[in-house]
């Protein structure tokens, strides 16, 4: 067979892991955090496991943590909607004694999103004996990234590993997933000419390649997954079909990854923003030599997604606690162990609410000071748990808040502990904190379900094994977001706003009966901009919506280090020349995002390559390069992005690179404000990024002499609960510097439950006092990072998100009308921003513009019509 043909199997369900019975020692496979090596067996025990002759099996050693393990990358090789079976042959070695558990599991990863984890199995193990590890899956979503993992033993055991099988439960799934969905469908709304290839290569050429039209190939192993033929492109010299020097613009539509053992279902979307002369849709991506195999291809028009309706809260239950006994006064009836460890009560406990539970439910009784103990816990999930299926309300946002606090670690450090919610077996992040002392540290987070479960588990988790576990006064409850609004309005009105006293002159009849006021403010002042992207501004819609209503913009990719430079050398701007432009022309400010982003798989392969040396030396022609070329034309910089998610280039360069960026960065543009910039700061979900680590990691960068002038909090969130946002506001505000929010997205299927997702995140902005601006990470569907977060659809209609946010901006406009005192003044209180003023006199009608600045105190305004 020529070139390197995919070979998918028809007759049998194709196993995805790649080197499952390790004949290939460790290849594809990457031991977690330990150490790993394959072992060839002789007949007889070896490290306690009895073997036959000849057998191969990975030996995963010098575990210090439970998740330590083996694991496999499995992106591209699932769809969506299939179920997956998982078989795994394990055992364990040095087990002093007892049994161990070994679990299978699933990390799934979103751009964006803290990392989610899918148990799939478990079975436990004693020395001398291997064991069958069992679990299925299936997968409603495409994360960006799946991870296989074996994991679960104590520190210090030896996990096992002889096989790994995952094969999709039905050999027929894509065709029956086509079948359901149509994505496959030839029907005659496909615009695709001869989409099977039965009319051969008519309507179809290759770019840099050659194709050819099969039946078969490799001796009938490689046969068609739908109808009678398939294409493969040969000879393909270079990985990319594009012209960079060219005026063709391009369009990424979706990306999967493809292996030579079955076929795999590419799904995605696409907007065309005008009416171009040629469009052309093409398959590219694998390097030169590898050759592509293509099935079927269907491009229609997407349906239209059905108006969500607004969810019913009208008897929801706020602010009860749906946690049996959580006072713990009839001992631990309600609650149970998860895992073989003991539950029992003990005093002392602190007998008030945690503070993000107070905000929310305001005057409470007091706790009872009593706490449930969990003892002889042998692995970090062990813990205290209840089942709370029935109590939980579809698409409600609730509140979890405990006191937790843990037993002497010994030499182990600083613990997270997590409350943690199995949906379905899915995890489900309910808050997470680091506990380093032996203090009791207050717990918060958020969930929301808007999917009917069968089941719904509630643990607390997280500390390793020996180590005991307290909670007390642990309260799930759901929240009443109009009430925090209520608050909010009055709030804003103290921050945002104050008294304004006009004082007319140039007017003779000013004073007196009959002359009349109306003040109307036409632009308020605060920063509500928005993520662009260089395709956006071919669509006259979007660039309508762009410009009416936001005045400040961010570039999603187009200044980022990987964008403007992809090959060494090989530098591009006009794409965010011809975005700056644009910005220019409607008088938008700009944010500039970003000079760096210290997370390694965000890094182009050519700066990996570089030594230290050069590392240092392209560093600084990437300050040289972007800054000069751009002085006095970017307000705001992110110096170097997510530094508390990443250490690239403090890992290469030394603790003092951080720094010396922001210093650079200053020297090139004195003008622009430097700021810092990070994720789930706000929403208590990962203790890598607490409000309290971003403020030292500040405070550390000053002490270098870093000029640190904002804090960005992107704002990538989930079910937002207003208390826990604020309290993360309130500690970061003690530095003096200015918050943005710099990349907010809400993400629901329904667009009611996303519109007040929106309004909590916009409301806690604008009513805290530390908050400078608001960048919200697109509004444009197809033009998101995440699903269901758009505001306005890809025809341009302005769903409920959308209109909530307009709702909002006309609200903080503040319009006034009535008549002069006998002064001749008139008073009001507002926004600051632009105004007109208009002026009705006996004898005329006179108008004129005016500004409010930003200000406690009251504002005397002269208005002279001179």
């Amino acid at each position: 067979m020529e070139g390197k043909h995919s070979v998918p199997s028809m007759t049998k369900p194709t196993n995805i892991i790649q080197n499952h019975d390790f004949s290939e020692g460790l290849s594809f496979w990457h031991p977690n955090g330990c150490d790993g090596y394959v072992a060839s067996t002789e007949p007889g025990p070896q490290g306690g496991v009895t073997m036959t002759l000849g057998a191969k099996y990975a030996v995963i050693t010098n575990r210090k943590e439970w998740w330590q393990g083996l694991e496999q990358d499995i992106t591209g090789k699932i769809s969506v909607a299939s179920t997956y079976a998982v078989s795994a042959n394990v055992g364990v070695a040095a087990l002093s004694e007892g049994s161990a558990d070994v679990l299978a599991t699933l990390k799934l990863e979103y751009h964006g999103s803290d990392a989610s984890y899918l148990f799939l199995g478990r079975t436990s193990c004693t020395n001398g004996s291997w064991e069958n590890l069992k679990g299925t899956f299936s997968l409603s979503t495409m994360p960006d990234r799946v991870t296989f993992y074996l994991e679960g033993p104590a520190p210090g055991v030896d996990l096992l590993i002889q096989s790994v099988e995952i094969t999709c439960s039905s050999s027929s799934d894509i065709e029956d997933h086509a079948k359901t969905t149509g994505t496959l469908s030839t029907e005659d709304d496909n615009i695709i000419i001869n989409p099977q290839f039965d009319d051969g290569q008519n309507n179809w050429s290759g770019r840099g390649c050659k194709i050819a039209i099969h039946d078969s190939l490799g001796n009938g192993k490689v046969l068609p997954k739908v109808g009678k033929f398939f294409a493969a492109a040969t000879e393909r010299t270079q990985r990319w079909v594009q012209n960079p020097d060219s005026r063709e613009q391009y369009i990424g539509i979706a990306n999967v990854q493809a292996t030579n053992q079955d076929w795999v279902q590419l799904q995605g979307k696409f907007l065309i923003n005008n009416s171009p002369s040629k469009v052309v849709v093409y398959l590219e991506g694998p390097p030169a030599g590898i050759d592509i195999l293509v099935n079927t291809i269907v491009i229609k028009h997407a349906p239209k997604t059905p108006p969500s309706t607004p969810p019913d809260f009208e008897d929801a239950p706020f602010g009860i606690n749906i946690i049996e006994n959580s006072n713990l006064a009839n001992g631990t009836n309600g609650w149970f162990p998860l895992g073989n460890c003991t539950l029992s009560v003990g005093t002392g406990s602190p007998r008030v609410l945690p503070p993000m539970a107070r905000d929310s439910l305001g005057p409470h009784e007091s706790l009872s000071g009593r706490y449930v103990l969990v003892t002889n816990r042998t692995q970090t999930w062990m813990g205290p748990a209840q089942m709370i299926t029935e109590k939980l309300k579809l698409f409600l946002t609730y509140q979890v808040s405990a006191w937790v606090r843990i037993g002497s670690t010994g030499s182990v450090g600083p613990q997270n502990v997590n409350v943690a919610l199995s949906v379905d077996d899915q995890w489900v992040n309910g808050g997470q904190v680091e506990v380093a002392d032996d203090r009791w540290h207050e717990i918060g987070g958020s969930f929301r379900i808007e999917k009917q479960p069968s089941k719904v588990m509630v643990y607390i988790q997280g500390p390793a094994s020996g180590v005991d576990l307290m909670i007390a006064g642990l309260q799930i409850f759901p929240v009443d977001r109009q009430a925090r609004f209520r608050y909010l309005r009055r709030q804003t009105d103290k921050v945002r706003k104050r008294d304004v006293i006009l004082k007319f002159s140039g007017l003779e009849d000013i004073s007196g009966l009959g002359t009349l006021v109306k003040v109307r403010q036409i632009q308020n002042d605060f920063p509500i901009g928005t993520c662009i992207n260089r395709t956006n501004i071919d669509n006259e819609d979007f660039v309508d919506f762009f410009v009416k209503h936001f005045n400040w913009a961010v570039f999603g990719n187009e200044l980022k280090w990987y964008w403007t430079e992809p090959q060494q050398g090989n530098i591009n701007y006009k794409d965010a020349d011809e975005m700056l432009d644009l910005c220019l022309k409607n008088k938008i400010e700009t944010r500039s995002h970003c000079i760096f982003w210290e997370v390694e798989g965000t890094v182009q392969q050519w700066i990996k390559s570089l030594n230290k040396d050069d590392l240092m030396k392209a560093v600084q022609n990437r300050l040289s390069s972007l800054l000069n070329r751009y002085k006095g034309k970017f307000r705001h910089y992110d110096v170097n992005n997510e530094m508390l998610h990443g250490s690239f280039y403090q890992d290469r360069l030394g603790r003092d690179i951080r720094a010396n960026m922001f210093k650079t960065a200053h020297q090139l543009d004195p003008s622009a404000t430097l700021f810092v910039n990070d994720y789930h700061i706000e929403d208590g979900n990962d203790t890598r990024s607490t409000p309290e680590k971003y403020i030292q990691q500040i405070l550390d960068l000053q002490h270098q002499g870093a000029p640190v002038g904002g804090i960005g909090i992107q704002g990538h969130i989930d079910s937002p609960v207003g208390p826990i946002v604020c309290s993360a506001l309130d500690k970061l505000g003690t530095l003096g510097l200015p918050i943005w929010f710099t990349e907010l997205d809400v993400s629901s299927r329904n667009e009611y439950v996303r519109a007040d997702d929106l309004e909590v995140m916009m409301r806690e902005a604008m009513a805290h006092p530390s908050v400078d601006g608001i960048m919200l990470w697109g509004f444009w569907e197809l033009f998101m990072s995440r699903e269901n977060s758009h505001l306005v659809n890809a025809e341009g209609d302005v769903n409920e998100a959308g209109k909530r946010l307009l709702c909002l901006k006309q609200e903080w406009l503040s319009h006034s009308h009535g008549c002069v005192d006998d002064q001749g003044l008139f008073s009001f209180r507002g926004f600051s921003g632009t105004y007109n003023v208009e002026v009705v006199t006996l004898s005329k009608i006179v108008s004129k513009t005016f500004v409010v600045g930003k200000g406690d105190s009251p504002l005397e305004v002269e208005v002279s019509f001179d």
